[in-house]
């Protein structure tokens, strides 16, 4: 990662946006070929507090999600009779309803230990939260050393978000959308230096990008299990609230009890979520927290 940052430690990357894909700027028949490209490059980095959300979201490359991906993987794409999918939408609305109340709009989701399926679990929830008309959710990969987003939706040419947190790569390079209504920050590789990443002040200007530019109305980020890392810790001044997802074949009250612990007074839990309570396919419960 190269040492040089601008004032107050802000890469580049950081002072504007690029907003529309390239050649798309239309050129002026009586400015010069070389100065046309000059102005050309130039607007492609407008200051944040000039781009229109809608143009962000426009400028990002549109991504197809196949069916029988999503199928194979358990994924709800569209509303569903299947008793799983019904308990995303409840799920969905139980964290509408935090999210209005008490204004967390960055969620994180995480489990107490390893294979539980929160990636399961935040990718049916975003998935269900981008259904609805008009709104705008964002899902982002923070899972960096076992990242699974990018497997299960079928999305195999995804950017290494390493180099976005970094501050390398601008948002619209990384990012992508389905429809108009979800923004997904995938990630193709996984990050050794995982906690390095997170702790680098670039990490925290780039979690700012999410927000100013896509102002979604939820961010759910996909994090590490508690109990395996401090990467949730890490994590704890850029979300609002969490969501730990459980096992119900697999999960004991003793952990559940130790990932509350290590998350009380730090971030607060929005609810638990019971995966597999009777058999994969009975899909999550829910117990909020108030």
């Amino acid at each position: 990662m190269p040492a040089n940052a601008s004032a107050g430690g802000r890469k580049h990357r950081g002072a504007g946006v690029p907003v529309f894909r390239a050649g798309s700027a239309a050129a002026n028949p009586a400015v010069p070929a070389q100065a046309a490209d000059e102005d050309a490059s130039r607007a492609l980095m407008l200051p944040a507090i000039f781009v229109h959300t809608a143009q962000v979201w426009d400028a990002l490359e549109e991504v197809a999600l196949t069916q029988a991906v999503l199928d194979a993987n358990n994924l709800f794409l569209q509303a569903n009779p299947h008793p799983a999918a019904a308990a995303f939408d409840i799920l969905r609305s139980r964290l509408l309803h935090e999210v209005a109340e008490k204004q967390w709009h960055r969620i994180a989701i995480t489990s107490p230990g390893p294979g539980c399926g929160k990636s399961f679990v935040a990718a049916n929830l975003a998935l269900s939260l981008a259904r609805r008309p008009g709104s705008r959710t964002a899902l982002v990969d923070l899972d960096l050393r076992q990242p699974q987003l990018a497997r299960i939706l079928g999305v195999t040419d995804a950017i290494a978000l390493a180099d976005f947190l970094s501050g390398e790569l601008h948002l619209q390079s990384v990012f992508r959308r389905f429809g108009q209504s979800l923004a997904l920050g995938l990630n193709s590789q996984p990050v050794g230096r995982a906690t390095d990443v997170l702790h680098d002040p670039n990490c925290a200007h780039a979690l700012a990008d999410i927000a100013e530019l896509l102002t979604p109305e939820v961010t759910l980020y996909d994090l590490p299990p508690v109990l395996t890392g401090d990467d949730v810790l890490v994590m704890a001044p850029y979300v609002d609230a969490v969501l730990l997802v459980t096992d119900g074949t697999k999960t004991s009250a003793a952990e559940i009890r130790a990932a509350e612990k290590s998350l009380a007074g730090r971030i607060p839990v929005l609810g638990i979520v019971l995966n597999r309570a009777q058999e994969f396919h009975a899909g999550p419960s829910h117990a909020a927290r108030k």
